[in-house]
């Protein structure tokens, strides 16, 4: 067999042509990717993408930069023709996109291509039309917008190996959104939109006015863009400059999404990539992955960017130092990061009823039948190991507090009625009997508050009979009826016997709307909750069944006594003060306070705390009445309405409140006279942060007996407060959806989430 030497020819310029086309244009993406750094170096703040097929079929893109002029369409597709460089120097400080003039070339070679362009000063466009890099026809003048609009129909259309290895186009559009959504993410001034043909909405779009974060997050989704970290960092030394957003700890997904930009060119850097992601590995969990966007700006004499056909790669100087740097000062702002861990919940929704619409079964306190078989078995991931009714020992515990003196202000209720009754058990909460010995002492302030009342109704008229019926009837025309003592079986959320039946239209009115915007499967959470302790004055945590619930005290508190004060109105007991509190006081305390908003434009201080004391003379009449709130004769506030047992508002907020009944209360008519009314009050009584400390008593100190001291807040918030929740707080609709009640965690799915690990 002769060795016969081969034949050395010299390729068509077509076979030639093809050939580099099918190094610079792998699949539509690089297409897109070639097409949108033109539009770029166009100055073009606005880009559109239109893809069919996945781009094989069409890929239109159109920008409003400055355009090609008509004398250049004739070169435009033909290989090496560019506008961003003259001489080979110029690539040692090129910093536009583009430079070698391959891109429109390779795709005319490869597709079917036409151009629309317009220039600023030119009258109309022109259109061509190009085929292996030829301009097929004279370009026309048409009709068009500033800019430029590049259509490519069929590409691969002379390469069917090609077409055949890329015939998903489902596959190739992701490649396509995911080019785009890098560039849009780092170039932040521009709009960007990515849609296929025929569709209405896109799949990728951003606001020319939207910051990075904003970028990120309509690309990558909100999960990523709340917990990036922004980071940045320049030597002069190695010629560097380094800002982007990495993400923090608390984010991870399986695979790392990394986006590089080296002088504004999209690029991968496999060693950066692994640099950073050791560095991560320390707070990750195993074989998860971080986000990544990084934007290296390196001095152009330092980078060499035609190292690949697709210009995905780049070297430059220094790199090992320069990836050095990088690591370690994200290495630093992870640490400065990580002190605390952030967890975002859903808020709870209306249709929460057990986790996966299964029924949670619980196994405290039941008996499973004979006769029911395997069907009721409870499975760990459903199981609910406590029971709300179980009462805890620390609730018949004396808690370790101050003396009773460390309160200036502390209350005792009227008649010296006894409060004892919040040491009973959680479950006496639910029924209205009261033992015999407390309801003796009551009759003394029932009696009073009864003579009270009938002094004050005296002015509609006297009752119509001084005998001792079961119910007084009413006078004719009046919305009150007083009840007699027999009757007296319905008490208040204070422990106080009901002492009469409010009829006002007012009130029924606003009773009613209370159980209109009722939660009833939220009631049903409150009802049946096990307390877990306290996380600080305004939130707590519950359990009820198989989840885990972060509840706002304050606004729950809020809305308790709220509720207390429109369903009890005109029956509550009296807390008295150990020394009358001049109301004078009260408003100068608060006029000096940041909180009232006061002005010199309002006018001194001293003449609107006597403007206060004055107006509120005024209204003592039907503010005892009505609400238990007494003031003397010489503007002292002497009395408190007493809402739910063993309870005492912080009377760090009394000046504020004050204040507030004077300008807040909508006086004029008589619904919003007691809807703002009580919404003040309840939001004194409420529990607020600001007004409660660690050493903060909430308690009175009559509660157990002479001698006993006030309880901690803490105990009283369990005790007391999400006591009352359970029987007397039917919880808004809004509260589901205002992140007043958050669920934090739920067995089952902690389950699957032990399984994966």
């Amino acid at each position: 067999m002769s060795l016969v030497a081969g034949v050395i020819r010299r390729l068509d310029e077509t076979v030639v042509n093809r050939i580099a086309a099918g190094e610079v244009i792998q699949r539509p993406a690089n297409a897109i990717k070639e097409m949108i750094e033109n539009c770029l170096d166009a100055k073009s703040t606005s880009i559109q993408v239109v893809v069919k097929e996945g781009g094989l079929k069409l890929i239109q893109i159109q920008d409003n930069g400055t355009g090609i002029r008509k004398e250049d369409l004739d070169i435009v597709c033909e290989r090496f023709t560019t506008s961003k460089l003259q001489s080979f120097e110029d690539l040692a400080h090129i910093s536009t996109y583009g430079f070698r003039g391959e891109a429109l070339a390779s795709i005319s070679h490869v597709a079917h291509v036409t151009i629309t362009s317009k220039t600023a000063d030119g009258k109309c466009a022109y259109r061509a039309t190009y085929s292996d890099g030829k301009l097929k026809a004279p370009p026309k003048p048409c009709a068009g917008n500033q800019g430029t609009q590049i259509t490519v129909e069929d590409l691969f259309y002379n390469i069917s190996t090609r077409r055949k290895a890329l015939k998903n186009p489902s596959e190739e559009y992701g490649k396509i959104l995911e080019v785009v959504g890098r560039y849009s993410v780092h170039n932040s001034g521009i709009s960007f939109s990515v849609k296929k043909q025929g569709e209405t909405v896109a799949d990728v779009r951003t606001l020319p006015n939207a910051t990075t974060v904003d970028n990120i997050r309509s690309v990558f989704g909100s999960a990523v863009s709340r917990e990036l970290i922004e980071v940045g960092c320049e030597d002069k030394t190695l010629g560097f400059k380094m800002n982007g957003y990495v993400s923090n700890a608390n984010y991870s997904v399986k695979k790392c999404t990394f986006l590089l930009f080296i002088n504004h060119r999209l690029v991968d850097s496999t060693s950066l990539r692994k640099a950073i992601e050791t560095v991560y590995a320390a707070y990750l969990p195993k074989n998860t992955h971080p986000f990544l966007y990084l934007s290296l700006e390196i001095s152009p004499q330092n980078v060499d960017v035609n190292v690949h056909p697709t210009k995905h790669e780049v070297h430059f100087l220094h790199e090992d130092s320069i990836l050095e740097r990088v690591q370690q000062h994200i290495e630093s702002r992870l640490l400065g990061a990580t002190s605390s861990r952030m967890y975002f919940t859903q808020t709870l929704l209306p249709g929460l009823a057990g986790p996966s619409g299964e029924a949670v079964k619980s196994t405290t306190g039941v008996t499973p039948s004979p006769a029911s078989g395997s069907g009721d078995r409870v499975y760990a991931h459903q199981m609910v190991r406590t029971d709300s009714r179980e009462q805890k020992l620390d609730a018949f515990l004396q808690p370790v507090g101050k003396a009773p003196g460390c309160r200036a202000q502390a209350a005792a209720p009227e008649g010296s009625m006894d409060t004892s009754g919040a040491g009973q058990q959680d479950e006496d909460m639910h029924g209205p009997p009261v033992p015999a010995a407390v309801a003796a002492e009551q009759q003394s302030l029932e009696g009073e508050a009864a003579k009270r009342a009938s002094e004050t109704s005296g002015q509609r008229g006297p009752p119509s009979s001084t005998e001792n019926p079961r119910k007084r009837p009413r006078e004719e025309g009046s919305d009150v009826e007083m009840v007699d003592d027999e009757s007296q079986g319905e008490m208040t959320a204070a422990c106080v016997p009901r002492r009469r039946i409010i009829n006002l239209t007012s009130v029924l009115s606003l009773q009613g709307e209370i159980s209109e915007r009722g939660h009833e499967t939220l009631r049903e959470v409150l009802r049946h909750h096990s307390f877990v302790g306290c996380v600080n004055p305004q939130w707590a945590l519950a359990q009820h069944q198989t989840k885990l619930y972060l509840l706002n005290t304050t606004k729950l508190s809020e809305e308790l006594f709220y509720q207390i004060l429109i369903y009890d109105f005109a029956n509550f007991g009296v807390l008295r003060l150990s020394e009358p509190a001049p109301l004078f006081d009260l408003a100068m305390l608060a006029l000096e306070s940041p909180e009232s908003g006061w002005t010199e434009d309002d006018g001194p201080k001293e003449g609107l705390a006597e403007y206060i004391v004055e107006f509120l003379k005024r209204k003592t009449e039907m503010l005892a009445d009505y609400f238990s709130l007494e003031i003397d004769e010489e503007g002292n506030l002497v009395g408190l309405p007493l809402l739910i047992d063993s309870y005492v508002p912080p009377l760090e907020g009394l000046p504020i409140f004050i204040l507030r009944l004077a300008t807040e209360v909508n006086w004029d008519e008589e619904k919003e006279c007691f809807e703002s009314l009580s919404k003040e009050c309840a939001m004194f009584y409420s529990i607020r942060k600001q007004y409660v400390s660690e050493e903060s008593m909430l308690s009175g100190p009559q509660s157990d007996g002479p001698g006993s001291s006030p309880k901690p807040w803490k105990w009283t918030v369990e005790h007391v407060l999400y006591k009352a929740f359970r029987s007397h707080l039917l919880p808004p609709q809004h509260f589901t959806e205002d992140g007043n009640v958050l669920q934090l965690a739920n067995l089952p799915d902690l389950y699957r989430v032990f399984e994966r690990c």
